[in-house]
């Protein structure tokens, strides 16, 4: 059986447009077609053959980051009953997987999550991304690698107001300090 880090979210300001959100599984899979037939049974969840774009069923969800490479995330704070603890998710998808030429890394303890939400929500993020966040080009369910000012996230947009952002530990502090200076001109001070 693995050994899995303890997460506990990073401390976030109290703000009506920025949370954390619970603790998730987290897994990086790479691997072709095959490998997503065989892991699809076992996480629970369809892999989207469709680039940037993240699939949901019940709380689990896959999120294409690149080809032949997704980003798993078990959404749900406690496991539903009769469901797999993490180490045990893993263990049932390597045996799946088998000799199949795959990669499968437990990524939980690296990182958090956090939601930005609200009207302002794809205005406070565009001051710091790059990407075109109009709901027209980047629409719901879309998610991507991408940067925020200097720290690498995984941004998705769950709702027409909400943004989900996988963000690195260490980069905690750093992130939502930026959101927060951001939001000012929105929100106060």
């Amino acid at each position: 059986m693995r050994d899995i880090a303890p997460r506990n979210a990073p401390p976030l300001p109290a703000s009506e447009w920025m949370k954390s959100m619970p603790a998730a599984m987290r897994f990086i899979l790479q691997g072709d077609t095959a490998v997503r037939a065989m892991a699809a049974p076992i996480w629970g969840v369809p892999f989207s053959e469709e680039p940037c774009r993240g699939a949901v069923q019940n709380a689990r969800a896959t999120l294409w980051l690149g080809p032949d490479e997704y980003l798993l995330l078990g959404l749900a704070t406690e496991p539903a009953s009769g469901a797999l603890s993490e180490a045990a998710t893993a263990d049932a998808l390597e045996r799946a997987l088998g000799e199949l030429p795959h990669s499968l890394v437990t990524i939980s303890h690296r990182q958090f999550a956090l939601e930005v939400s609200g009207s302002h929500a794809a205005t406070i993020l565009s001051g710091a991304c790059p990407l075109d966040l109009d709901i027209g080009e980047f629409p719901i369910g879309m998610c991507t690698r991408t940067v925020l000012a200097k720290a690498d996230i995984v941004l998705w947009r769950t709702q027409g107001d909400a943004f989900r952002l996988e963000v690195w530990r260490s980069f905690s502090g750093y992130v939502t300090g930026l959101l927060s200076e951001i939001a000012r001109e929105f929100y106060g001070g």
